[in-house]
């Protein structure tokens, strides 16, 4: 039998992309997996920075069994804004995913309400558009369309529980067979954040010169 390859710390606690070893459902991940499961209904997922909003989408996609149709864009990319300001001659699309939808600009975003609004009223099962943004960017599609709130999902993403952030120490703990002499510190500065609780985790062990999962 293969030897399992040993874990890296960069592996575990993930300071870009989607973490794999400690991925936690935040409280929203339910809402959003049902959502992602039902036809016609499009997502708007928003939040602040750090909270796990595109960790917990893209798990949730996985999980509904739309990975093999996602095509990821982000308003940051000048080719990925082309592409977005094409999508209404694009349906079907399969599953499309918008980051930092909130940096469109008007028109785009009017597009987007509107192909929303026409999933919803064919209850489309071969289209799904999830937009990613800041806290309240959601009512900058919602404006477009008085009827569009009742046909999105509407899911902001909060702060997280504190034992939703000692889940995810606790997962790079076992990961790497370490115990974080100072868990409780990091679960009280994370406030909340996913983000903050992998990166002060991440420094924590490279400061005590752990680079790897530890052998006994």
């Amino acid at each position: 039998m293969a030897e399992r390859p040993m874990l890296e710390l960069q592996d575990v606690f993930v300071l870009s992309g989607v973490p794999k070893h400690t991925f936690v459902q935040a409280v929203e991940y339910p809402r959003l997996l049902v959502a992602l499961r039902t036809p016609g209904r499009s997502i708007i997922v928003e939040g602040p920075s750090g909270i796990g909003k595109t960790t917990a989408v893209i798990n949730a996609i996985a999980e509904a069994g739309l990975t093999d149709k996602i095509i990821q864009l982000s308003a940051r990319k000048p080719a990925d804004i082309a592409f977005i300001k094409e999508l209404p001659g694009q349906v079907p699309f399969g599953t499309v995913l918008v980051d930092d939808f909130h940096r469109l600009d008007t028109d785009t975003k009017r597009a987007i309400a509107d192909i929303m609004n026409t999933l919803a009223d064919e209850g489309a099962a071969h289209s799904k558009l999830v937009v990613l943004g800041i806290t309240n960017a959601g009512q900058s599609l919602i404006q477009f369309g008085k009827d569009l709130a009742n046909r999105v999902e509407v899911i902001p993403f909060e702060a997280n529980p504190e034992h939703k952030v000692a889940e995810l120490i606790s997962k790079g703990e076992a990961a790497l067979n370490i115990s974080l002499n100072i868990r409780e510190d990091i679960i009280r500065e994370a406030q909340g954040s996913f983000y903050l609780a992998q990166m002060l985790s991440y420094n924590t062990c490279l400061r005590a010169k752990i680079m790897r999962a530890v052998t006994e």
